[in-house]
């Protein structure tokens, strides 16, 4: 079977499995993903053997440490997997709740019910637990899901989607609502894109080169997870001790992760006394600095920062730093080179906390904590497909509730249009 055959295939088996899961009643799915949960525990050593084989390939390629990290699973990255199906499972499922509703003069009863989108196409490069988040999501929403991991991880996919769609089996669900392509080769994406009459939404989730690959290809909407070009702006009279804990939680906890800090500002007015000290602590931590002239002056072993800087995701240890002159500086920068996944502001002053949460357009704006804490997960959305930078139909972590949509039900007793 070419390539085009192969993927319509599964597009068409996920479009039927779609139609029964969207029925499926809640504890059908509930029981499906404790299902997945119990089956990813009990293959465990199975997934690791898979992925112990895409690791020696990929270092064998010459691959980053950062992708490497994110490419890697362990018996605690496993059971997180299975850990955030469970959380999944008990969390509300929207399907057939009501938005909101209405009553018309002429007695006509409108409501808004939440709906699942229908098939959708996620495709994602190099982390395989994003497989488990995925399936489960979908699974609780009632949406079937053509999964189409990175090459590099094709191993390690392959093993947790089988194992996936044979708990949904198990629970009585369609086992076709979970597919996997298992073709690396571009082209069954390219293919996957084409398939509007199939498949409702595409959602992308990798590198910056890549979304946009896929953005400006395809027939079927797309919601973009675009790149994290993340800022912490620490400002004059902030509490510096805890901006220094935020500032390295948010750098070094996980640098290779779309909300981890890439620039960070800092007023002029505190820099003397705040950037030594957590240059000090960065560097402990393995931190790169690249700072403009004024960060120079202060931290003596930064690098000097290049306009490409300003724009670069680094997903590594390396950070960028610039001294400004005012939060108006700090948001102008914000603006010109965010990405508008995550912004940060430390500080003890309300006004400029409401001034940057109503000026800084990103997906998430916070106030006095780490751009680490931007996550389907954290937010006790049980997990995510991913943090959405698009405006139209859902944006910043997107849960079981994002991967719905509504419908009219309208309830009347012979009403006509006059």
């Amino acid at each position: 079977m070419d390539v085009r055959a192969l993927v319509e295939q599964k597009a068409r088996g996920a479009r039927e499995a779609a139609r029964a899961l969207a029925l499926a009643p809640t504890r059908t799915k509930n029981e499906a993903l404790l299902q997945m949960a119990r089956g990813l525990v009990e293959k465990g050593e199975a997934l690791l053997a898979a992925n112990r084989a895409d690791l020696e390939r990929a270092r064998g390629r010459g691959l980053a440490r950062a992708f490497l990290d994110r490419l890697t699973l362990t018996e605690s990255r496993v059971e997180d997997m299975a850990q955030g199906l469970r959380e999944i499972a008990a969390l509300p499922d929207p399907v057939g709740t009501v938005a909101e509703s209405w009553r018309r003069p002429n007695g006509l009863e409108i409501s808004r019910v939440r709906v699942p989108l229908g098939v959708i196409g996620f495709i994602y490069e190099s982390r395989p637990n994003v497989t488990a988040d995925a399936a489960g999501l979908c699974v609780k929403s009632g949406n079937a899901v053509i999964l189409r991991g990175g090459s590099e991880a094709i191993e390690s996919n392959t093993a947790i989607a089988a194992v996936l769609a044979r708990a949904l089996e198990k629970a009585g669900a369609p086992a076709d609502a979970i597919q996997f392509v298992d073709i690396v080769d571009r082209e069954a994406v390219a293919v996957l894109l084409e398939l509007d009459g199939l498949v409702d939404l595409v959602i992308p989730r990798g590198g910056e080169e890549f979304v946009r690959w896929v953005s400006g290809r395809s027939r079927v909407p797309v919601l973009k997870h675009d790149k994290g070009l993340v800022h912490v702006y620490v400002d004059a009279g902030a509490d510096l001790a805890m901006a220094a804990r935020l500032v390295v939680n948010a750098k070094v906890q996980r640098p290779s992760v779309c909300n981890a800090l890439e620039t960070l500002l800092v007023h002029r007015d505190v820099a003397a006394g705040f950037l030594p000290a957590v240059a000090a602590r960065l560097a402990e931590a393995g931190v790169e600095l690249r700072g403009c002239p004024r960060t120079l002056g202060l931290v003596p072993g930064a690098r000097p920062a290049t306009d490409a800087d300003w724009d670069t995701e680094y997903l590594d240890l390396v950070l960028a730093v610039r001294v400004v002159d005012d939060l108006d500086q700090a948001i102008a920068h914000i603006g010109r080179h965010g990405s508008g996944l995550a912004e940060a502001i430390v500080t003890n002053d309300l006004r400029h906390a409401r001034r940057f949460t109503q000026e800084v357009d990103a997906a998430a704006v916070l106030v006095n904590a780490s751009t680490r804490l931007v996550d389907g997960n954290q937010f006790g959305m049980g997990a995510e497909m991913g943090i959405s930078t698009s405006r139209v139909h859902a944006r910043g972590p997107v849960g079981v509730r994002e991967l719905t949509t509504t419908k009219f039900v309208v309830l009347g007793d012979g009403q006509v249009r006059d």
